[in-house]
């Protein structure tokens, strides 16, 4: 398999700065969350940062950028709970094939 154009680490790193955000905003729960997230990112399956970086690739920065941010937040605010990032990542491809169709 190829390598996938988006690493673990990527992830991790956007996990850790929604932490920060939830950690600043007081939202222990959205703490507890993206702890978890950050953590079982080192786990994200192979095909899943592939299927990732070649939804991605098709539809650009902006496309992507309007995809995770608002889950993130959600995220960040307590709005919305994920048990390992895998499952992040299954919600956001599911949200960008909308936008493919």
């Amino acid at each position: 398999m190829a390598k996938p154009a988006v690493s673990r680490d990527a992830f991790r790193g956007l996990f850790a700065l929604y932490w920060a955000k939830a950690h600043h905003d007081h939202k222990a729960e959205a703490e507890d969350c993206l702890l978890t997230l950050f953590g079982s990112a080192e786990y994200i399956p192979d095909r899943l940062l592939q299927q990732w970086s070649e939804k991605a690739d098709l539809l650009g920065p902006e496309t992507v950028g309007s995809v995770v941010e608002p889950r993130a937040r959600e995220i960040a605010s307590g709005g919305a709970r994920y048990d390992h990032a895998s499952d992040f990542l299954h919600s956001l491809l599911r949200d960008l094939g909308r936008k493919v169709q």
